[in-house]
């Protein structure tokens, strides 16, 4: 098989599931892609260049770990195996390019500050025939994932190393479409921390990039014991986080120490 910078983990998977244990020798932070969950969660939309970056190491390395299987590099050619996966809808092949409304998160994300709030600005800004253009490090699953339920055709372009741009062509259906505001409120968080008293596992994703807090939380929610909560040290409200809880069918209260300072504790509904 042909490879490149833009072979999605998943496709490498797909055609040799014992690379997973190569993969993951490249770096600790892909242990988690023994976790099934996880694993359908991200492969799929992960290129080998994203996953270098989140694993601190070069697409050459994973070329060099994954010969063995019979993976052959050319990062000269595409990949069949996106075009079939992510066939082009019809609003990015009649794409007016006035139409398109550019949002460069980058620099945000660079000094840890959340583009939510940007986002949500724009997406109630966009006319109709409006075209959002998210311009990112990485693709914005989440918000992909959000988008689309309630209206949103997407597109994911993966460019340079360090570009992906992700497309949302505003809809008929999502013509008043709003993200959900967050209740912060927490009246019964003591009661409840006294509830999961002596059974309260702890994690910390404050020094975690996108999208590692998400994923860090949902594999260690995949082993929480029933009777067990998850208290989360994070450094803003999880917005997109929230969402997938309510799927999983999760309950969680929020509480806002100061700016840069959140905890949420999240156990079974």
């Amino acid at each position: 098989m042909i490879i490149n910078s833009q072979t999605k983990i998943a496709a490498l998977l797909k055609h040799h599931p014992d690379a997973l244990e190569a993969i993951i020798k490249l770096s600790p932070d892909f242990k988690k892609l023994r976790n099934p969950v996880l694993r359908k969660l991200m492969a799929g939309r992960t290129t080998i260049a994203m996953a270098s970056k989140i694993g601190g190491c070069k697409p050459e390395d994973f070329f060099e770990k994954l010969k063995p299987f019979g993976f052959e590099a050319d990062d000269s050619k595409p990949v069949e195996e996106e075009k079939e996966d992510r066939p082009i809808p019809d609003f990015i092949k009649e794409l007016d390019t006035s139409k398109v409304i550019p949002l460069d998160v980058r620099s945000m994300l660079a000094i840890g500050n959340d583009p939510l709030k940007l986002i949500q600005e724009t997406v109630k800004s966009l006319q109709a025939g409006q075209v959002l253009k998210i311009i990112n490090t990485f693709e914005p699953t989440p918000l992909v994932k959000l988008l689309e339920k309630q209206g949103f055709q997407s597109y994911t372009y993966f460019g340079e190393e360090d570009l992906v741009e992700t497309y949302f062509y505003k809809t008929k259906a999502a013509s008043s479409v709003q993200l959900e505001a967050v209740a912060t409120e927490s009246n019964d968080w003591d009661q409840l921390l006294k509830r999961f008293e002596n059974k309260l596992q702890q994690t910390d994703v404050r020094h975690l990039e996108m999208p590692m807090p998400m994923m860090t939380i949902l594999e260690a929610l995949e082993k929480l014991p029933a009777d067990t909560a998850l208290y989360v040290h994070h450094k803003r409200i999880p917005v997109f986080l929230l969402t997938e809880l309510k799927e999983r069918n999760f309950d969680y209260r929020i509480k806002e120490v100061s700016e840069g300072e959140v905890f949420l504790l999240i156990f079974k509904n």
